[in-house]
Formats: structure tokens, C-alpha cells, sequence
């Protein structure tokens, strides 16, 4: 049966046990049902997995170094589902302690499935959020690679900290504003919409776009993006779509 398939009470039962068991194994040095866990084909037994070990290993300092050990281990397992699991493992932990886990980004970052590759963007995500100060200073170092594609995931994956903190991350998007790579263009001008329509967000990254940012076609892409983004998430968003275009269209006026 699905993780789904079970009711909310035995889903939370299951996932108590999962962390204990995890947690003895863990203490052990050696996976045996963790590792099933791992590799399982349901995507929410292997979240339940890395969220464990993340729990696990913030709260005992022994068994985060085991858990490290078995994780490096596994990096290069030939199953893509559990090198995808390692990786968000190393998230959670990074969240709380970056440096322990910086390298098994640098080998994700390139790993020939995209399972992984994903991983290390949702991993960016929570960690840049969670812990933004060293996580934002290894993603400057991937900026400007020579693969486009690396210089795109990791746009994508500094997005999350800018929801809330676009002041953190507009210096780092604004390397790339002459890139001529459309899915990293693409990918910029996204993330600029999606971290202008929280409270207070839209006059940060107005202000920076208008005294910062040179590229005039990507800034008016953008633009139109902020206020697309002001309907789609309307729910959401602080100001009206009309109000976030009334803004826009008085603050470059001049």
C-alpha cells in the first residue's frame, strides 16, 4: 500500500517508526532497512527517509557522523533513487550545518540522471532558506560555469530564500542579466517574478532592477512576469495584479 493509501494516524505512526528504526540503524553504522527505505520506488517513503535522517542527526552528534559516512557511501550507488535520497539527506543536514555537506553538492550538481540534479535544487531551496549566509556563498561560485545548465539550477535553486529575502539574492541574479542562454534567461526571469509579490518584496526588486540591472529587454520581461505572477498567485500576492501594475508603471515613468 501507498504511503498516500494510509490514513493521516497511520501515516504518522509509520513515519515514528521509520525515524526509530533509522535512528538505530544509524547509531549502528550500518543500513539494512534504511537502505530499503532509500531506494523505495514511493516518493514519500524516501522523503520520510532523508526527513529522518536530518531529524536524527540535528539532534545527536554521533549519529549525524554516521549517517555522513553511510550517505558518502552511497553517492555513487548505481540506483539513481538512492543517490536522489542521499542528496536530500545532505539538505536537511545542511540546513543546520552546511559545511558538513557543501561536497555532495558539488558531485549532485553533475550527476547524469536528473532525479539527482533536481535533488540538489530542492536541497538549495530549503538550505538557502534555512541557513542562507554559507549556502548563498557556494552558489555564487556556480554563477558564471561554463554549463549553462549548472548556472540554471542554481538560479532556480536560490529562489526560495528570495520569497522572503529578495534583497539577499538580487546581487546574485544580477550576474547573470547578459547571459544569452534562453533557459537561464528563462530562469531568471522567473525567480524575478516569483520573489516580487510577498509584502514589501515588489519595491525591493523594482528598486533593483531600476538602479542596478542594464539589460532593458530582460527588465521588461521581468516586469511583465511580476505583474503575471500578481494574478496567477493572487491568493497569495500583496498587492492586486492592478495595484502591482500601477506600481510598476509610476515607478519607471521617470
Amino acid at each position: 500500500m501507498a504511503y498516500y493509501d494510509l490514513p493521516k494516524e497511520a501515516r504518522a505512526d509509520l513515519f515514528r517508526e521509520m525515524t526509530a528504526l533509522i535512528e538505530k540503524e544509524t547509531h549502528q553504522g550500518t543500513w539494512h532497512t534504511t537502505y530499503t527505505y532509500l531506494q523505495d520506488e514511493d516518493t514519500y517513503i524516501r522523503k520520510n527517509a532523508y526527513l529522518a535522517l536530518g531529524k536524527v542527526s540535528k539532534r545527536n552528534a554521533v549519529a549525524k557522523v554516521n549517517a555522513l559516512m553511510r550517505l558518502e557511501q552511497l553517492l555513487d550507488d548505481t540506483n539513481p533513487l538512492v543517490r536522489q535520497t542521499v542528496i536530500n539527506a545532505a539538505g536537511e543536514i545542511g540546513c543546520f550545518d552546511f559545511e558538513a555537506v557543501s561536497f555532495f553538492f558539488d558531485k549532485g550538481l553533475f550527476d547524469p540522471h536528473h532525479r539527482v540534479r533536481n535533488a540538489v535544487i530542492g536541497s538549495i531551496k530549503k538550505m538557502s532558506e534555512k541557513n542562507p549566509v554559507p549556502v548563498l556563498a557556494y552558489a555564487a561560485r556556480f554563477l558564471q560555469h561554463e554549463d549553462y545548465e549548472i548556472r540554471r539550477e542554481i538560479v532556480h535553486g536560490i529562489e526560495l530564500r528570495g520569497r522572503t529575502h529578495p534583497e539577499d539574492i538580487l546581487p546574485l541574479l544580477r550576474v547573470l542579466e547578459q547571459d544569452t542562454k534562453a533557459r537561464v534567461r528563462n530562469t531568471l526571469v522567473h525567480v524575478l517574478g516569483q520573489i516580487a509579490y510577498k509584502k514589501g518584496c515588489l519595491e525591493t526588486v523594482c528598486a533593483d532592477l531600476k538602479q542596478h540591472w542594464q539589460n532593458k529587454k530582460l527588465i521588461a520581461d521581468a516586469l511583465a512576469e511580476i505583474i503575471d505572477v500578481h494574478h496567477r498567485y493572487r491568493n497569495f500576492s500583496f498587492y492586486t495584479q492592478e495595484q502591482a501594475r500601477n506600481y510598476i508603471e509610476h515607478y519607471f515613468r521617470n
